[in-house]
């Protein structure tokens, strides 16, 4: 067990499936040893949840993280995952920072399940941004299609590597997965909250403006966005994530950032603030230390992007059986309700903590205790109520059991 930082811990969460988040892999050994495989650490067995008990592991103190001319603000372990009749997993170089909670996820029937995870990039070295314009000109040209409005695309199609690179696989993945990587990829996830909220309305920002302008599609490229960060953002695909980026992720995934006088999502560029400086970028690094003077995420996205930017909702969000149109708690009744019974019963079949309901339309006691136990199971905050996030996370498993 390192010892060099007794003093500072983080969590990490380990979830195993079978395809994909909607069918939980039970009874899967996993194996948490030191980055150099010298030592094991921690030996168990997922739940029929797929997942593991919370493990606490050092990692360099949170100070580490406030300025880049500290130490590397992360430790690293690796992490195997094994069950019978299946490929090991095994993911490397996972990273933990002080009083965060790591997160990965392991698809036993992924055909990519030994990856090393590389350095984020405030650590590590990466090709700074080509400069682009932040508000396209539209249309480019006739052969060019693009989107009548900003959506919120079910899924992202990322090039991993330069745009001409042809043999760079492409991976496509979740929306939201796809932010969630990227953010832990850029940024430190023990950052001030409102920090990690503007850097994360950037990431979001930028992306819409890939999949609004259709950038790479109108060029003759198969894929929405890229993996280099000379073009785009940072990207590794099977990389641990952190919970407080998520969290974050789950309330604003569906904002953008936008001048008061166009609905193009803002192409919100970004540096580091320290090797790179842009006017008109945010800066990564000055973003923790204007969250530390207590400037709000709008706050400090009007400091760098202009006090002329507004948030927006996209439109129109794919792949979501039935918009989000407010709070559906004890009490309430309708279509709404049957909704959520219907897809918690779905749910239920292959995580099955979560009672069955009788799809009756009414909002009782047992349908607030099926929705808790859904929260407690997806890391969501237990409240018994169907808010912006249970709404739509119940979404996204009904959709992985649904689409298999």
């Amino acid at each position: 067990m390192p010892d060099e930082f007794s003093d500072s811990y983080g969590l990490l969460r380990v979830n195993t499936f079978l395809r994909n988040i909607g069918f939980p892999a039970s009874d899967v050994t996993v194996t948490v040893s030191d980055a150099e495989g010298l030592e094991t650490l921690y030996v168990t067995r997922t739940n029929e949840e797929g997942q593991i008990e919370p493990i606490r592991l050092p990692a360099p103190p949170f100070d580490y993280s406030q300025s880049e001319d500290m130490p590397r603000p992360f430790s690293q372990y690796n992490v195997t995952a094994a069950l019978e009749g299946f490929n090991t997993a095994v993911i490397r170089n996972v990273q933990i920072y002080a009083d965060t909670t790591a997160v990965q996820n392991i698809s036993l029937l992924s055909p990519d399940n030994n990856i090393t995870i590389p350095y984020p990039a405030l650590w590590g070295a990466y090709p700074p941004k080509i400069p682009e314009a932040s508000i396209k000109r539209l249309p480019f040209g006739s052969n060019l299609a693009v989107l009548p409005e900003p959506v919120v695309p079910e899924f992202i199609v990322v090039h991993d590597g330069v745009p001409n690179d042809r043999t760079a696989r492409n991976f496509t993945l979740p929306f939201k997965d796809y932010i969630n990587n990227v953010a832990s990829s850029e940024i430190y996830p023990n950052w001030n909250r409102e920090a990690l909220k503007a850097n994360i309305l950037a990431i979001i920002s930028f992306t819409l403006n890939r999949v609004y302008t259709e950038w790479y599609r109108s060029k003759g490229y198969d894929f929405t966005i890229t993996s280099s960060t000379a073009y785009d953002q940072a990207f590794f695909y099977g990389r641990n994530v952190f919970q407080e980026i998520s969290d974050i992720t789950e309330e604003i995934f569906d904002l953008y950032i936008s001048k008061t006088d166009t609905n193009q999502p803002l192409f919100t560029q970004y540096s580091d603030g320290r090797r790179v400086v842009r006017s008109g970028w945010l800066s990564q690094w000055g973003s923790e230390e204007l969250a530390g003077q207590g400037y709000s995420a709008i706050q400090i996205l009007k400091y760098y992007y202009g006090y002329d930017i507004v948030l927006k909702e996209a439109k129109k969000v794919q792949g979501i059986p039935l918009s989000f149109t407010g709070i559906v708690r004890k009490g309430s009744g309708g279509e709404r309700v049957r909704v959520v019974q219907s897809q918690l019963n779905a749910i239920s079949g292959n995580y099955p903590l979560i009672p069955r309901l009788i799809v009756d339309g009414i909002f009782g006691e047992k349908t607030e205790q099926s929705v808790r136990i859904f929260q407690e199971i997806f890391s969501l905050p237990v409240t018994g109520e169907v808010n912006f996030p249970t709404w739509y996370k119940l979404s996204d498993i009904f959709n992985a059991i649904s689409a298999a």
